[in-house]
């Protein structure tokens, strides 16, 4: 009798241990494969040298070659929309967009009117704002939107987000380039033909100061026109990802706030980037975020993890997810 008891118990204990080691093998999360890091080339697609895109963009494309590991190289382009089409045809691998082109991209509209739309973009953070910087001279007599009629205006290179920009501008004004005379020079080059007189006005949407705007200030009276009002309220109620803001006095020798609009820049990535790689730059960046912060004033005081998801206007890869939810930025 006892020793009938004595196997009953024994296979009792087994049968428990079985369970709970099915249960414990369950609830092991599965390893992530190990990374070659030298397999691994990250291409960061940036902008025009003469912007914040290509400084703010080295400083990742280094914190991705000196302390995560990865071989790496920076690109100057023509900004946003290059950029996306670069991350879609697999010619970048990680790109600092404007936030209203990706979007339209994703739902193909605006620049990317009857596409497809480009569903597998990713973010993996939120940069800093652009701020929309319409800037003439005084010499020019321009003091409102509605003063560029007629005018010679930099729009932007075709198909950049100033460009891209420029036009939603526009359209919230009540006005198109059919009101004026367009040149679709980047920034850099419209400040250079101003300066030159040969043009009036032109579109500068980056972050503050804009050394290029700032140089233009060395030789001219420089004016920056006002986003407000009509066209403000116009702009925010068709593209509420625009938010209402101001250059604050000082920034170019300006004696008052200047009202305009900002849109968010951020990191984008192609969905099907590497999780595991995603994951250790998104880390990586976070970790060495002093030496990307050095870069530039405007990444020093916006780029940080507080505001890291603020403006994400397309879904986050999943590499970059499982880092927020790893430090409890999300659940």
């Amino acid at each position: 009798m006892k020793h009938s008891r004595l196997i009953a118990i024994v296979a009792i204990v087994a049968v428990v241990a079985i369970a709970f080691g099915s249960c414990a093998k369950k609830e092991e999360a599965p390893k992530p494969a190990a990374i070659d890091k030298n397999s691994v080339f990250i291409t960061v697609a940036s902008g025009p040298t003469s912007g914040l895109y290509y400084p703010i963009g080295g400083g990742f494309g280094s914190v991705i070659a000196n302390d995560i590991g990865f071989r790496s190289s920076v690109q100057s382009t023509g900004a946003s929309v290059e950029n996306i089409n670069l991350i879609l045809n697999k010619k970048a691998e990680i790109a600092i967009v404007m936030s209203d082109a990706v979007l339209q991209a994703y739902d193909a509209f605006g620049a990317f009117q009857g596409q497809e739309p480009k569903k597998n973009l990713r973010g993996l953070m939120s940069l800093y704002p652009n701020y929309v910087q319409l800037v003439t001279t005084e010499a020019s007599g321009i003091k409102t939107f509605a003063d560029l009629k007629g005018k010679r205006v930099g729009v932007g290179a075709p198909n950049s987000g100033v460009e891209v920009n420029a036009r939603l501008m526009f359209e919230a004004h009540g006005m198109t380039y059919d009101d004026i005379r367009p040149d679709y020079l980047n920034y850099g080059e419209a400040i250079d033909q101003m300066r030159n007189g040969l043009v009036d006005a032109a579109f500068v949407t980056s972050g503050i100061p804009n050394s290029t705007v700032m140089d233009l200030g060395t030789t001219n009276k420089i004016r920056i026109i006002p986003i407000e009002g009509e066209g403000m309220k116009n702009l925010q109620e068709k593209y509420p990802f625009f938010t209402a803001s101001v250059i604050p006095a000082g920034t170019y020798n300006n004696a008052a706030d200047i009202n305009t609009a900002t849109i968010m820049n951020i990191l984008i990535v192609q969905k099907d980037l590497s999780d595991e790689v995603v994951y250790m730059m998104t880390k990586g960046f976070f970790e060495n975020i002093s030496k990307i912060q050095d870069t530039h004033s405007a990444a020093k005081k916006h780029i940080n993890l507080e505001t890291a998801l603020d403006g994400m206007v397309v879904p986050l890869h999943p590499g970059a997810a499982r880092y927020y939810k790893e430090i409890g930025k999300l659940k």
